[in-house]
């Protein structure tokens, strides 16, 4: 099953303690089409000006992104300048240029309105809206925004995320639109919005899902090689997409086995500059980093961790797969 994306494809110009790049690929849609590759054909819908490289064009298609729905304008492409210093929490905008965005109109054909997995990246929720009105009865819509939009196109929003089943928000903006502080009770608040499911991104701390039927909490992959963090979290969202598009089933298992595939993504994303790192991503990578990730989150296989809860018990084996009491692995 293919994804749609809609978002940016920009020209990014990143300095962090550990160097700094020019005018690399970057953008939402870009980061996001990176790691949804590697699970599924993903179609990718956005605006670029007369002044992007042609190379980067070459790069996309050779990587598998379908860009029939990347319009090309006479402005200038989109462009943003920033600096992440101490530890590179986040990142201080030193610029921006809108260029396309200031007249774009996402526009899909006819073949690509049938896609039943839609991922509104962060981009205006006019536009966002715009193109979901294209869509013909999507199986799955997941929303990214950011502080402005809601600071600056709050009602405009608030009404999309009533079309919308999942809502991803980093701990901030969900602090911001919620206006709890406690971010259990912001994901409380935010479900009542509309979407089924709350995706809060919390940097190093990992992330949280909510929804009415269960609450999943996940850290981030451990590493100490953090070079730039931006598109952190749209790598992680092209493959929480699209692994759940590949199995084309939404349960609580998939879901949970897609945040933690997201996350592994996300942990490479930051070890290079702009698509340096999750350009060069494999399934194998994924997969290989995954089974690193269960022994860092599984505890009830230790024998320091034994209790009356039951995770002293021996392993069961059901349908051929390994089980203990009160473990789910993912």
């Amino acid at each position: 099953m293919s994804i749609l994306v809609l978002g940016t494809v920009a020209l990014d110009t990143v300095k962090t303690p550990y160097g700094a790049r020019k005018d690399m690929l970057g953008g939402s849609a870009s980061h996001f089409s990176m790691s949804g590759r590697l699970f599924t054909d993903v179609h990718l819908a956005s605006a670029i000006g007369r002044d992007f490289p042609r190379e980067y064009l070459g790069f996309l298609k050779k990587k598998g992104v379908i860009l029939n729905s990347l319009i090309q304008s006479e402005n200038k492409t989109f462009k943003w300048k920033g600096e992440y210093k101490g530890d590179l929490s986040s990142a201080q905008t030193l610029n921006t240029e809108l260029g396309v965005l200031l007249d774009f109109r996402p526009e899909v054909c006819k073949e690509e309105q049938k896609i039943g997995y839609v991922f509104l990246a962060n981009i205006d929720p006019d536009l966002q809206n715009h193109l979901l009105q294209q869509m013909r009865s999507p199986r799955l819509v997941a929303l990214d925004s950011m502080n402005y939009w809601i600071s600056c196109k709050r009602e405009a929003l608030l009404k999309l995320l009533k079309k919308v089943d999942i809502y991803t928000a980093n701990d901030w903006e969900a602090r911001e639109l919620s206006g709890k502080a406690n971010l259990v009770s912001a994901a409380k608040y935010l479900l009542s919005l509309g979407p089924k499911m709350i995706l809060i991104k919390k940097g190093e701390h990992g992330v949280l899902a909510y929804s009415s039927k269960f609450i999943f909490s996940l850290p981030a992959y451990p590493t100490d090689k953090v070079i730039d963090p931006t598109g952190a979290g749209d790598t992680f969202a092209g493959a929480f997409m699209g692994y759940l598009a590949k199995v084309k089933l939404m349960n609580e298992k998939n879901i949970k086995k897609a945040i933690a595939y997201g996350t592994i993504a996300a942990s490479f994303n930051i070890e290079g500059f702009g698509l340096e790192r999750s350009s060069r991503l494999t399934i194998n990578d994924l997969e290989n980093r995954l089974a690193k990730f269960r022994q860092c989150v599984l505890f009830c296989n230790s024998s320091a961790f034994r209790s009356k809860s039951g995770c002293h018990s021996r392993p069961r084996f059901h349908g051929g797969k390994l089980q203990r009491e009160g473990l789910e692995r993912v």
